[in-house]
């Protein structure tokens, strides 16, 4: 029996990723951080591809273009030890009781490199099991005994207000200058003088005395210490509202070389496609904080419950689109840098509160308890039911074990 070759034709349809379509993919799913390394590595093999780098190479909130005369970071001088080495031994030097020492220690382990302060006061009086009181009693005592000034703080302004005391220069003016800073960053010295019925030349000379003082003071410990991270988005409270702009600061500006030759068309698709993430970026996250006013405006216990099939909706993207722009995106906020991802939260019931804002409503609760006689699950889930659907006990139990807290009994203290 003699095999025959045959001669067939098929159709079929594939999906394949052109090395554009991938590069393209990649910028869209890239936080601030990442981007600039990518387009840092696209420069150097392509030299139509000009990166110009923003003023300054640390992010300051806020303020850094206004407080510093050309915007620089003010330079630090490193010391031989670490933060961390420094703070325990202050710590060890007020020798302070047991309980308070533990507080203190998790106070310490809660500093960014910054020397500011990265966790809520409430989360670390749960993982303590002390009263919020207590933790904010040690955060004071060590506030007042840290050098350099300004280390322990909770924000900018803690942290610019410890050290105008210390240098015995919180006065009236400086209070308003220090309660307005987002009209320091306007320039707005007229206003601030006029809403604190005070001289302008007395607003004008604590502007200029805030130059002096160190913004980040447990920066200069490590000579290479991690900068904070930057955010890809700040909101900001206006007037008129809300308002979310990318933070220019966190990445480079790219242009076209002045001279023509090899590789400009790919110069040019990767400015197109730059654009077009922060352009996406932009709408969505200003879609989802359109939407989380209230986490704005009370913190995590305002989350409303939200989707991410909701948000590429209202925007006229794909979900999976949606996905891969707030993967790893940050957002700077006047109550910290939130994940956007963070931000989404179905509600726990059909019609009821969102599960992220139950979450951060308990973990609150159970910060603010008598270590005495903690509250069970079954408190709890009654006090959660005033949000207005009943909660269960297991979904309690449920919440609590996704914030790693221990069950009332193991919370109890004499």
């Amino acid at each position: 029996m003699k095999s025959r070759t045959r001669i067939s034709i098929q159709q079929t349809q594939r999906l394949k990723l052109t090395m554009g379509l991938q590069a393209s993919i990649r910028i869209l799913r890239s936080d601030a951080q990442g981007l600039s390394r990518y387009l840092e590595e696209q420069a150097a093999e392509n030299p139509q591809l000009v990166l110009t780098r923003p003023q300054g190479q640390d992010w300051l909130p806020r303020w850094k273009s206004v407080l510093g005369a050309s915007g620089d970071v003010p330079e630090q001088a490193a010391a031989g030890a670490s933060l961390m080495a420094h703070v325990f031994g202050l710590i060890s030097g007020l020798r302070l009781p047991a309980p308070e020492a533990r507080i203190a220690e998790a106070l310490a382990e809660a500093l960014e490199p910054s020397g500011w302060l990265g966790r809520p006061l409430p989360w670390i009086a749960t993982e303590t099991g002390a009263r919020l009181a207590e933790v904010e009693a040690v955060l004071h005592r060590l506030q007042a005994e840290a050098d350099p000034p300004g280390l322990f703080a909770r924000n900018l302004a803690d942290c610019l207000r410890l050290q105008a005391a210390d240098a015995g220069e919180l006065d009236a003016a400086m209070v308003a200058v220090l309660d307005r800073l987002d009209l320091v960053a306007r320039g707005e010295a007229d206003r601030i003088a006029r809403e604190a019925g005070l001289p302008e030349p007395d607003i004008r000379a604590r502007i200029r005395a805030l130059r002096g003082y160190d913004p980040k003071p447990g920066s200069g410990f490590e000579p290479y210490v991690a900068p904070i991270r930057e955010p890809d988005l700040v909101a900001e409270k206006g007037p008129s509202g809300w308002t979310v702009s990318i933070n220019r600061s966190a990445l480079p500006s790219v242009t076209l070389a002045d001279s023509k030759g090899k590789g400009r068309a790919e110069a040019r698709a990767i400015i197109r496609m730059v654009e077009g993430r922060n352009v996406t970026l932009l709408s969505v996250g200003q879609e989802i904080l359109r939407r989380q006013v209230a986490a704005l405006d009370d913190g995590m216990a305002g989350l409303v419950p939200m989707t991410m099939a909701e948000v590429a909706e209202a925007v006229g993207l794909h979900e999976s689109t949606v996905s891969r722009v707030v993967a790893g995106t940050a957002v700077d906020t006047p109550r910290g840098t939130w994940w956007l991802r963070a931000l989404f939260t179905r509600s726990a019931q059909d019609g009821g509160p969102a599960a992220g804002a139950l979450r951060e409503r308990m973990a609150q609760m159970i910060a603010g308890e008598d270590p005495v006689a903690p509250l069970s699950d079954a408190a709890l889930a009654e006090a959660l039911s005033d949000s207005g659907a009943p909660i269960a006990r297991r979904t309690v139990a449920k919440y609590r074990a996704m914030l790693k807290l221990p069950p009332a009994g193991r919370r109890r203290r004499r």
